[in-house]
Formats: structure tokens, sequence, C-alpha cells
């Protein structure tokens, strides 16, 4: 699923300030590379206990990523359901209460991106 109309689409932020907001909000960068990264957020379905995972790709547009000065661009945000071994189903039906908490982190960190 991707999620359209986050407002954080284009947002631009320094990889420092990036990796600490989106710490703040539970967001962890798991993925990375010289010129890319991405944001993970873990949800587990209450009644499935089936995991989802919030996803921010980002590009870095001035820099390379070993340089917490290093400016990125969040490119798209995806929402998928955990496969076994490892990997993110973005094409399965999610539940309306993970959808709900995966669009308040993305407000949040949103918010923190502004200001």
């Amino acid at each position: 699923m991707i999620f359209e109309n986050t407002g954080l689409d284009g947002l631009k932020s320094d990889l420092a300030y990036l990796d600490e907001s989106a710490e703040k909000v539970g967001f962890v960068r798991w993925q990375w590379e010289y010129y890319r990264a991405t944001y993970d957020y873990k949800i587990e379905d209450e009644q499935t206990k089936a995991e989802y995972f919030v996803r921010i790709n980002t590009r870095a547009i001035d820099g390379k990523l070993e340089k917490p000065d290093t400016v990125l661009a969040v490119e798209a945000v995806y929402l998928g359901k955990a496969t076994f071994p490892h990997g993110l189903d973005y094409d399965s039906t999610v539940p309306q209460p993970v959808v709900k908490l995966a669009a308040q982190k993305l407000q949040q960190l949103k918010e923190l991106l502004e200001a």
C-alpha cells in the first residue's frame, strides 16, 4: 500500500535531524547505502499478530549518507505486511487500526520535520 497525501513526499532534511526526528516517533533507519535510506516503523496487529511495517524511502540530494549534514528528500511512503523469511507484501489488505496508527506516526514525523 502506498500512502498518498502524507505531506512527506519531497520533504527535505539533513541526515542528523531526520535520524533524530524519526527515532523520536519510533522509526528506525534499517537499510541504507551512500545515496538512499529507508526508515521503518513496526506495527503488530492485535487480533492476528501479523506484523506490518511503515517504510519511508529517502534519497540523498546533497552529500553521502556517512555525513550528518547530508540532505535527504523523502521519495515515497509504503505500508506492507511482513512475510517470511524477510520481505514486505505491499498488496495485502491492511486492517484499519494498523492504517490509522501508521497515519498518526507519519503525521508526527511530518510535524517534527516541518518545525
